[in-house]
């Protein structure tokens, strides 16, 4: 297998969270972000942390131990959104492809980032669209290509998160494809203290 990376954003402030940092909440007691990284390890050699300089820490402390190799990507500039943190970890990513996911969906299939990686070779990128949005922080991505087309949107005051991919080559993976090569629940996020909650159970039961 070739070498894949994963980009896994952090950055955000957790504003529905409350007080606490969500990516090293514990969930069914093991941090959402460690659960991430755990489930996506299978399928990638490296992972690649986009965070704040403050997160390190706890995040490095949630991370040890992991099967596969885990670096940090530090926002220059926090607190301008996903697309940014999405740019600052593709420019760390050493390998041609990355599969860039969002810290907070604990039930991320690996079998299915696979199969992204699988369908974006040849192209810019390999996005879900298992209903009307486009999943653009559970896809894979030429990392150049995709830091290059983020930060032209950035430059450009755009803050839709799906504007960089108008600038690629990209695969759409449909509704049939999500269902053929993964499960719908590896789109779920987590971002309140309900969702938490919910989780807990399905993680427990």
């Amino acid at each position: 297998m070739p070498e894949r990376t994963a980009v896994v954003l952090a950055g955000g402030r957790s504003t529905r969270f409350g007080d606490e940092d969500k990516a090293v909440a514990p969930l069914a007691g093991t941090p959402m972000i460690r659960r991430v990284v755990d489930r996506v390890a299978p399928a990638v050699d490296a992972v690649v942390v986009n965070c704040r300089a403050e997160q390190v820490p706890a995040i490095s402390d949630a991370l040890d131990g992991a099967a596969v190799p885990v670096r940090f990507a530090e926002d220059e500039y926090p607190d301008e959104g996903p697309m940014a943190g999405m740019a600052t970890g593709l420019r760390a990513v050493d390998t041609e492809y990355a599969f860039v996911v969002a810290c907070d969906m604990p039930f991320v299939d690996a079998d299915f980032v696979a199969y992204l990686f699988e369908r974006a070779a040849g192209h810019d990128a390999a996005v879900p669209r298992p209903e009307q949005w486009f999943e653009t922080t559970h896809a894979v991505y030429r990392a150049a290509a995709m830091a290059d087309a983020c930060e032209a949107a950035l430059a450009a005051g755009e803050e839709r998160i799906v504007a960089p991919l108008f600038d690629l080559d990209f695969v759409v993976v449909d509704a049939a494809e999500v269902r053929d090569h993964g499960h719908p629940h590896t789109f779920e996020n987590c971002n309140t203290r309900e969702d938490f909650v919910d989780a807990e159970r399905r993680l427990e039961g």
